[in-house]
């Protein structure tokens, strides 16, 4: 004959399964934000980094695209931040406004192109000339 399951014992199965894939979840998005807030929304490799008074400009490149963002150095206070990037022969693309991190990010096109690279925090600004040629 067949013994009954104690459905106690049931119960306290499923809520540590169901309360360690919580953890697990909950411990997954933790670690995957770092990385995102890190690059800004920029998909690639930071291959150039452009700093100034009040902030940085980094610009990122994967096999076809190039993207940049401007970071404040302080970030908190609301301010006028822009960020552009042009590729050699085409229009700039460009993002501002009154932001308390970073603008941008901002992508191009850019494969066997230079591109040219502008930013601003604040009163510092910086541009990059021809550059990823």
């Amino acid at each position: 004959m067949l013994k009954a399951r104690n459905p106690r014992r049931r119960w306290a199965a499923c809520a540590g399964v169901i309360t360690m894939t919580l953890w697990l979840a909950v411990a997954g998005l933790l670690t995957a934000q770092p990385a995102q807030a890190a690059t800004g929304g920029c998909a690639g490799n930071l291959v150039r980094t452009l700093p100034f008074s009040t902030g940085e400009v980094r610009v990122y490149k994967t096999r076809d695209r190039a993207c940049a963002v401007a970071v404040a150095r302080e970030p908190g206070q609301r301010r006028a931040m822009s960020v552009s990037i042009q590729p050699r022969g085409g229009y700039p693309v460009r993002d501002a406004g009154q932001f308390t991190r970073y603008a941008g990010p901002v992508t191009v096109h850019a494969i066997n192109r230079c591109v040219y690279v502008r930013g601003s925090v604040g009163a510092g600004s910086v541009d990059s000339g021809w550059i990823l040629c």
